[in-house]
């Protein structure tokens, strides 16, 4: 009877086993989806305090391939799950290109910014092209432009540089930086947001200010990448996120101390929001939408990475972002043009 009855138990704690470890495997069972993304969202992407929150609150894994914002629409997409690009003139290409998506959401923002080294911020302070309040610094991108187109050389603002002045971006075929760069180009020279009427006389000089800035990259993390690392002969003036260097101060603090005497953040006057939009292929992307709008994930992605929020309940806490020159409130901002006029700008600068 003591055999029987021991037999029972052992029989029913093995059951119970059972039944437990697999409630434990359903409960810590991770859906693994995979994407492209920006290059400037990678450092997002592998925080471990977001794939921490990810995993237990949501059951997800987000496995990624960079890609450039345009170039990730038209790219095979066979096995992925998810787009990621930086703006919604991707979003309209794809709608275009391919279809209504499942679901669509902005995740985040940030402002078009200029990247530049203080000796550069100086002698273009004295000729009236870069303006400074409270350490924020701008930039009249009319002006500066018309020195671009003129030729202007380093050396004539008193600057021992090599050439003429340029701007640097990645290629707007392929990226969203130096994309929305085109547009806000555009809206430079018509004198308010492009059309497609409006655009096209200036369509040779878009594609002439591009052709004086040379090789172009096709990321934005590599063209900030080498802003960093080759000094200021070589990108004198650098299109980025403004994102990016929040992030890089948020992340390597100790080289930051080193170089934030030279690095300077020019804002635009006007810039253009770059809107961060997930591109839900699947219903199970549409959970990782949910999932990337949690206010702990919001929070760090602005703490940690420099995106700008926006959602109720997320205090966007400027002082986490001291003595970088950080605009409070981006207020001088101006639409993108429309998908139709980008697409006519981008065939035009895809022209050989």
């Amino acid at each position: 009877m003591k055999k029987k009855l021991m037999g029972l138990i052992i029989v029913a704690a093995v059951i119970l086993t059972a039944i437990g470890a697999s409630v434990l495997k359903t409960r810590t069972a991770v859906t693994e989806l995979s994407g492209y993304v920006g290059g400037e969202k990678i450092g997002f992407l592998e925080d471990e305090d977001v794939q921490k929150v990810l995993r237990k609150k949501y059951g997800l894994s987000l496995d990624y391939s960079k890609a450039g914002s345009l170039g990730m629409v038209t790219a095979d997409k066979e096995g992925r799950d998810y787009l990621w690009p930086s703006s919604q003139t991707a979003l309209e290409l794809y709608k275009s290109e391919v279809g209504k998506p499942v679901r669509s959401d902005i995740i985040f923002s940030t402002p078009i910014v200029i990247y530049t080294h203080k000796e550069i911020a100086r002698a273009l302070e004295k000729v009236g092209i870069v303006s400074q309040k409270d350490g924020v610094y701008s930039v009249d991108l009319k002006g500066l432009i018309g020195m671009v187109e003129d030729g202007t050389s380093w050396k004539s603002i008193g600057l021992d540089l090599y050439g003429n002045i340029t701007i640097s971006s990645t290629d707007p075929t392929k990226s969203n930086s130096g994309n929305m760069y085109a547009g806000l180009l555009a809206n430079t020279l018509t004198g308010g947001v492009a059309t497609e009427t409006t655009v096209q006389p200036y369509l040779e000089e878009i594609k002439e200010i591009f052709e004086k800035s040379g090789y172009m990259e096709s990321s934005s993390a590599d063209i900030f990448n080498e802003f960093l690392k080759m000094g200021m002969g070589s990108k004198p003036l650098a299109v980025g996120y403004e994102s990016q260097l929040l992030e890089f101060t948020a992340q390597h603090p100790d080289t930051w101390e080193k170089i934030k005497d030279d690095i300077i953040m020019l804002y635009p006057t006007p810039t253009v929001w770059s809107s961060h939009v997930m591109i839900a292929l699947d219903e199970q992307a549409s959970a990782a939408i949910d999932a990337l709008e949690d206010e702990e994930i919001q929070k760090i992605a602005w703490q940690k990475h420099g995106f700008r929020t926006g959602m109720a309940g997320v205090s966007e806490d400027l002082d986490v972002f001291q003595g970088i020159g950080l605009e409070p409130t981006v207020d001088q901002v101006v639409q993108m043009p429309n998908y139709k006029t980008m697409k006519k700008i981008i065939d035009a600068l895809s022209e050989q």
